[in-house]
């Protein structure tokens, strides 16, 4: 959600904040500001809307002299976006500026506290109470370090916070609790941020916050410091992917170079898990003994992940014959479920760092229950709560809309699910043997999906149907989960009502709302219920729809006969074909909304890690 940058050192601050904050524009915001400290006082510019807009009220940072600062992208939790509700926010004092990455939850309290006390108010923001609550006790004490150490201790939610002291020219102390918060090493400077994009093309030495975490630094010391307040020393980290992978290289935007990037991230999350016919997933302990015991798995995860989650629902009963639910974390806490120590929860996050789905990791291990997690970024707050953590390899994700952290999650899963059935014997040799090969083949499947003459396909599709008004995606066993992120996709980046359901389900409600010019995307991959698709494309075309139809190559004659449209797919075993179903689905989705003229990476409203509630 909102972005973090903060730099201390000898350069001028300003233009390191806005290039910084410029690599984080795909977590979303709707507001954009800066606070340098120029010697004397603290210098404040911030503004409604694009980053640009902050750039060129600025002249690029030219115009804010000063070499210690602190940035931020807003994306609005309290009070609309404005300009006034934009981060940074000064304590009423002028002496403290912070920027504020979570949510205060007990900030109604603090508020009323405060202004008990004679402090002012200007914005909506539970930020700005931060400010005031550092700058009274700052008041009190005297002393920095002291007082955003008694303000934290009277905050409760989740936080990232850079703040700075107009008494210490050159000092910035940051907090991490539920929020990623990253310190970046120079020579003789020091930077922070929310994540590596802002600060890696300046720094590939790292240390990554812990739970609780504060550090305090100037171009001559840095301290960090517990959650108890004990000094301690901070293991310094290597960020492995060069800045090229933060760029789009040549592509139009970041979603389209990432769908293309999935036979990559799939060969990168698959190769060193495939060898000499078996999987091997090194550093992770489920036994035949343990499986065997084990009396449900839970599937928690928000978002595409959630439907990650449907998905390895389907492959993991099939294989394994155990039973599974997949839960929206956002749900998991609430609906009091039923888990102890015979309960797997497998928690999916690309960025690890996931609010609901964090909160839904502890409550399962509170309960008992052993955890596992999915994630993509080494060291995230989830990867490291969770008893054991398998990563994806996706590398960086910067689009907003996943693509191929989607693909790679779902790979893990076939991994997992495969590892489990030998290990409880539920899966025959030469099916072991084929899914292995199969899976070894999925990278050069998904590279034939996007060949150039299939791309063009689904650039034509896009530009016939990107005028329909509601959209409807429709499919049966995996292809009805795969319906649901093609869905999704169509909705973050196109804006266009859409809806997924099983195929099955049409005729319980969802038929009554097709009419003329409706369009339906149809996936008819299963070959067992192709047929049964096929009689469903039929109902809705005699009631006006548009049919636009995935299916494999083999079927493709068949399913000219119904549909209005076809793409087609190289087929392998049914379990795995959602990893190349969903690539023409992202695809369509892409150069819909390129056809209703929408800002594709950066799709209103949303953002990329979501780590508030």
């Amino acid at each position: 959600m909102c972005g973090i940058v903060g730099y201390t050192g000898k350069r001028q601050a300003a233009p390191l904040l806005l290039a910084g904050l410029s690599k984080l524009e795909y977590r979303g915001y709707d507001s954009a500001g800066i606070c340098i400290h120029e010697g004397k006082q603290l210098q404040v510019a911030k503004a409604k809307g694009r980053l640009q807009v902050l750039c060129d009220q600025t002249n690029n940072g030219d115009a804010v002299k000063g070499t210690v600062g602190i940035g931020h992208t807003r994306w609005a939790t309290h009070g609309a976006p404005s300009d006034i509700n934009s981060h940074p926010h000064l304590s009423c004092s002028g002496k403290i500026a912070v920027v504020h990455n979570g949510i205060i939850e007990n900030e109604g309290k603090l508020r009323n506290k405060l202004t008990k006390l004679g402090l002012q108010f200007y914005s909506e923001t539970d930020t700005e109470v931060v400010a005031n609550l550092v700058g009274y006790y700052y008041g009190e004490t005297g002393d920095f370090l002291t007082a955003v150490r008694q303000a934290v201790a009277r905050m409760e939610g989740s936080y990232a916070l850079g703040i700075l002291c107009a008494d210490l020219p050159d000092t910035i102390i940051a907090v991490k609790k539920d929020s990623p918060l990253i310190f970046g090493y120079g020579e003789g400077e020091y930077f922070i941020a929310s994540d590596v994009p802002a600060i890696l093309k300046e720094t590939q030495t790292v240390s990554y916050l812990d739970e609780g975490e504060m550090v305090m630094f100037n171009p001559e010391r840095v301290q960090f410091f517990d959650a108890n307040g004990d000094e301690l020393e901070k293991k310094k980290e290597h960020i492995t992917w060069e800045l090229d992978a933060a760029e789009r290289g040549g592509y139009d935007h970041f979603m389209l170079k990432e769908i293309f990037e999935q036979p990559k991230a799939l060969r990168d999350t698959l190769s060193p898990r495939l060898k000499n016919g078996e999987v091997v997933l090194d550093g992770i302990d489920l036994s035949a003994e343990y499986l065997k015991d084990v009396r449900k798995i839970y599937l928690v995860a928000c978002g595409s992940a959630y439907y990650v989650s449907v998905l390895a629902k389907y492959i993991i009963e099939k294989t394994c014959r155990i039973p599974t639910e997949a839960v929206m974390a956002s749900e998991f806490r609430y609906a009091h479920p039923v888990i102890d120590e015979k309960n797997l929860v497998i928690i999916i996050s690309q960025s690890g760092e996931t609010a609901d789905t964090l909160a839904a990791l502890r409550e399962a291990k509170r309960l008992g229950a052993r955890t596992l997690a999915i994630v993509n970024v080494v060291g995230s707050a989830i990867a490291k709560a969770a008893d054991q953590t398998i990563y994806t390899w996706a590398g960086p994700e910067i689009a907003v809309a996943t693509t191929k952290a989607f693909s790679t999650q779902l790979a893990v899963v076939y991994l997992l699910a495969a590892y489990m059935a030998q290990q409880l014997g539920t899966m025959e040799p030469e099916i072991y043997a084929k899914w292995v090969q199969e899976l070894e083949k999925l990278p050069e499947m998904a590279e034939k999906v996007l060949s150039q003459e299939n791309v063009q396909k689904i650039q034509y599709y896009a530009s016939r149907y990107y005028g329909h008004h509601d959209a409807f995606y429709i499919g049966r066993n995996v292809d009805s989960a795969i319906c649901l992120e093609g869905s999704l996709k169509l909705k973050e980046v196109a804006y266009l009502h859409s809806e997924a359901y099983p195929a099955g389900e049409l005729k319980h409600g969802p038929i009554s709302l097709i009419e003329n010019g409706t369009l339906v995307v149809a996936l008819a991959t299963v070959q067992p219920l192709f047929d049964k698709t096929m009689a469903n494309i039929r109902e809705v075309k005699a009631r006006g729809a548009d049919v636009l139809c995935v299916t494999i190559e083999e079927m493709k004659e068949a399913a000219q006969e119904n549909a209005d449209g076809i793409l087609t797919i190289p087929q392998v075993l049914p379990e795995l074909q959602p990893s190349l179903s969903i690539i023409p689905l992202q695809l369509f989705a892409y150069y819909v909304a390129l056809n209703r003229g929408c800002d594709v990476d950066k799709p209103r409203n949303l953002a990329k890690s979501v780590t508030v509630e």
